[in-house]
């Protein structure tokens, strides 16, 4: 497997569920438990064909598999309204290790946020755990045309960088998110998801896999250029 060299790249993308915040499994949760209330069972099945998806995306399939009466849109308003009750709840907490990597990685270069959550709950999460300031760009793949596995999101958050996607790194944890990553052309670090871990596939196409985020933020630092300055 190949590995990022060091002092290629001049920014860095990051995803947010699963990499900053652990969040994937209140995902799953909101999803299961409108589809219960809704007479219809959702599995790990279901998870699988939606993680990566936009809001858009994910919300039409759970009402279409739901037979629910609610339009897409008031499917995605349940679902998000769930999530940022849990935020408020102190149930998304940031992943050991994703502050540090965080804060130490925007002082060396600039960072954006390329995440499939909807640009709400993209705002609350990173205003609650103080990262707002760290991103120079923010991205939601309900603001590009197609989710993950499309690259539309990361080259997004390259271009409101304004770097090219090659210059740029990118942190996922989920097969989709990889898989987007690289479609996009970016150096991409892994970091699996061990309760959802990536298809074989995706994880090939990462230039480095991560033990955890202490690693990431390893990589991250050595595969950058020079610092920003101020």
């Amino acid at each position: 497997m190949t590995q990022p060299e060091a002092g290629a790249r001049s920014a860095v993308v990051f995803d947010m569920d699963g990499v900053l915040v652990e969040s994937e499994h209140l995902w799953e949760r909101m999803w299961t438990a409108f589809a219960a209330d809704r007479g219809k069972t959702w599995t790990a099945e279901q998870t699988r064909q939606v993680q990566g998806m936009s809001a858009p995306e994910w919300s039409a399939f759970l009402a279409d598999f739901s037979e629910a009466e609610e339009t897409a849109a008031q499917t995605e308003k349940a679902v998000v309204d769930g999530m940022i009750a849990a935020l408020d709840g102190g149930e998304i907490e940031l992943l050991p290790g994703s502050l540090r990597m965080v804060t130490e990685t925007a002082a060396r270069a600039p960072i954006a946020l390329a995440s499939s959550a909807p640009r709400r709950l993209i705002d609350a999460v990173l205003d609650r755990h103080g990262l707002t300031e760290h991103f120079s760009a923010t991205v939601s793949s309900a603001e590009v045309p197609r989710g993950k596995p499309s690259p539309d999101v990361y080259l997004a958050a390259a271009d409101k960088l304004g770097h090219p996607a090659e210059q740029c790194l990118a942190v996922e944890d989920s097969s989709n998110g990889l898989r987007a990553a690289a479609a996009a052309g970016m150096t991409v670090v892994a970091i699996p998801n061990s309760d959802y871990p990536p298809a074989e596939d995706a994880l090939a196409a990462a230039g480095y896999v991560a033990a955890d985020l202490d690693d990431v933020r390893e990589r991250l630092l050595a595969s950058l250029s020079t610092p920003v300055r101020g």
